[in-house]
């Protein structure tokens, strides 16, 4: 047996015995009251006749009424059913670029920023399926397999950081590859990619390895971050300052932009869709949309015990004693009895 609020019975343990205590006081004072004015005689002649046994039987039922509610109101649960729980859903792998060219500030905080918490959101969003990062910049990196753990997911998110990852660079490409591998099934669905970049790359082939996803059942969704004029890449110091902006071997500024050609080419090669990031971030939404309509497959099963709720048992129970101590006459004779 279980209680869906255990509290009601704590206050009934407490509160019972001092309303008894109470009744019983207040009847033995009223009782030597009366018999200190009145005689036998004139108790019979000036008083409603009554009987004190059927008197304590209706302070019985009355108090045993009163427990069979608050009793209820604990909500009693008993009766165990052996339930299984199916979870459903696909397996979902999140690239973000960690890049360099993401700290650039064309979207306020930054690119990078602007990102993680898009992932946020997005992450509440899509809760019930099964959850990976990956990490790139020249190199990728798998910050966290598929798990359907969302607080670990968002732990990882919030180290994402331009500096977790030494080799500089941007390898899309290989983001890609990297994140197909991330897949624990062999199935050739059930299989969704979120990359988050800006979508440059000087250094693979995203192109065929969105070809090569494709033909393993990844169906990808891309989120470009920046702008297409293009935008400074802020170099800083330890406490976050802007000390200067990036520069090329032969001593240019470095001008970052986002590449949306490469990143619809990418997501439409696979079935996917790309979105531009927005202020409003309705990007978020469209994306958990696309992946709720995706064919899902069982992710987890799990059984437990589940106690049906008998309270209305108790409310019946109590309910008939309250009423028949509202029905049930003072006395059976003619005869006062004290």
């Amino acid at each position: 047996m279980g209680f869906s609020s255990i509290y009601f019975i704590y206050f009934m343990i407490l509160i019972l015995p001092a309303v008894v205590f109470a009744e019983y006081i207040s009847e033995r004072r009223k009782r030597e009251f009366l018999k200190s004015l009145f005689s036998q005689e004139s108790m019979e002649k000036l008083f409603v006749r009554y009987d004190v046994r059927i008197i304590e039987l209706k302070k019985v039922l009355k108090i045993s009424g009163l427990f069979f509610i608050m009793f209820a109101l604990a909500g009693p649960k008993f009766g165990a059913k052996l339930v299984t729980i199916k979870r459903h859903g696909v397996d979902v792998v999140i690239a973000v670029d960690v890049s360099k060219s993401m700290l650039a500030q064309d979207m306020k905080p930054s690119r990078l920023e602007k990102a993680k918490y898009e992932l946020h959101n997005l992450v509440d969003k899509l809760s019930g399926n099964r959850i990976g990062i990956v990490a790139f910049a020249g190199k990728p990196f798998l910050q966290c397999p598929l798990t359907l753990d969302m607080s670990a997911v968002k732990t990882f998110l919030d180290s994402l950081s331009a500096d977790i990852i030494p080799v500089p660079g941007t390898s899309l490409g290989e983001a890609i590859d990297l994140s197909v591998k991330s897949f624990v099934n062999k199935e050739r669905k059930y299989k969704a990619l979120i990359i988050l970049t800006d979508g440059e790359d000087h250094e693979s082939d995203p192109l065929s390895s969105a070809d090569a996803a494709k033909k393993e059942g990844v169906k990808i969704f891309t989120i470009g971050f920046g702008t297409s004029q293009g935008e400074l890449i802020p170099e800083t110091d330890e406490s976050g300052g802007i000390t200067g902006y990036k520069k090329d071997k032969s001593g240019q500024t470095v001008m970052t932009k986002l590449d949306e050609a490469t990143l619809g080419k990418i997501a439409f090669e696979t079935g996917g869709k790309y979105y531009q990031a927005t202020d409003g971030e309705i990007e978020v939404s469209r994306i958990a949309e696309d992946i709720s309509s995706m064919e899902g497959k069982e992710l987890k099963s799990q059984k437990y015990e589940r106690y049906e709720e008998k309270f209305y048992y108790f409310v019946l129970i109590g309910l008939v004693f309250i009423l028949l101590e509202m029905f049930l006459p003072d006395s059976f004779s003619n005869k006062v009895n004290l």
